[in-house]
C-alpha cells in the first residue's frame, strides 16, 4: 500500500468539500444515533419522524448538488457511505425486532452486502482509486429499502409508530406481507450490488495496466 498515494488521494478527496449536499449527509449520519436511541426507547412517533427527516435529506442532497453544481469527490463517497450506515442501523433494529422470527435471516444478507461495499471501496481506496458513484439499480434498491423499511417501522405492527395515531390505528402490516417487502428489498439490494462488480473490476483491470506502463 502506498503512502503517498494514499495521502494525494485524501488530499483530493477533500478538495471543496464545504457545501450544502455534504452538510445534508454529515446530518443524515448524525441522525442515526438519535434514530436508534428514540427507538430502543420506544419513542416510535419521534423515531418515525427523524427516519422520514433522514431520508428526505438523501432524496435531496444529491439534486442540490447536480441542480447547484455542488458536486464534489467527498460528497460521491460521503452520500453512499451515510445510505450504508443508517441502512444498517436499520436493519440491525429490525433484527432485534424479528430475533424469534426466520426473517432474521433474510435481514443478515444487508449486512453481508453492506460489508461486501466497505470491503471492496476499502481495496480501491488503497490502490489510489475511488468507488464509482451510485448506479441506477443502487438509488432504486435504496429507495426501496427506505419505503419498505418506513412502511413496517411505521405500521408494521402494534407496537409500531403510528399504531396508536387516529387514521393509522386500524392499519396492520400482516407478517407474510412483511416478509415479502423484506425478501424484495434484499433482492433489489443484491441486483444493485452484482451492478457494481463490472465497474469495479474495470478500474482494478485499468489500474494494473496502468502500473505496469510505469
Amino acid at each position: 500500500m502506498d503512502n503517498k498515494i494514499i495521502k494525494d488521494n485524501l488530499g483530493d478527496l477533500f478538495e471543496n468539500w464545504n457545501t450544502i449536499p455534504n452538510w445534508l449527509s454529515f446530518f443524515r449520519i448524525a441522525m442515526i444515533p438519535v434514530f436508534s436511541v428514540l427507538f430502543i426507547k420506544e419513542m416510535y412517533i419521534p423515531a418515525f419522524v427523524v427516519m422520514i427527516v433522514a431520508a428526505l435529506t438523501d432524496l435531496f442532497d444529491g439534486k442540490i448538488a447536480r441542480k447547484y453544481n455542488m458536486v464534489s469527490n467527498l460528497g460521491k463517497i460521503l452520500d453512499p457511505v451515510a445510505d450504508k450506515l443508517s441502512q444498517m442501523a436499520i436493519v440491525i433494529i429490525l433484527i432485534c425486532k424479528f430475533w424469534n422470527d426466520s426473517i432474521k435471516y433474510v435481514l443478515f444478507l444487508f449486512i453481508a452486502k453492506e460489508l461486501i461495499m466497505i470491503i471492496a471501496g476499502l481495496l480501491l481506496l488503497s490502490k489510489g482509486l475511488r468507488p464509482g458513484a451510485a448506479e441506477i439499480w443502487g438509488k432504486i434498491a435504496t429507495t426501496v429499502f427506505y419505503i419498505f423499511m418506513i412502511a413496517i417501522i411505521a405500521i408494521g405492527g402494534p407496537e409500531s409508530a403510528l399504531a396508536g395515531v387516529s387514521a393509522f390505528s386500524a392499519i396492520i402490516l400482516p407478517q407474510v406481507v412483511i416478509n415479502i417487502m423484506i425478501i424484495i428489498a434484499a433482492i433489489m439490494t443484491f441486483v444493485s450490488l452484482f451492478s457494481y462488480v463490472p465497474g469495479f473490476f474495470k478500474q482494478l483491470r485499468e489500474n494494473k495496466e496502468k502500473t505496469n506502463k510505469q
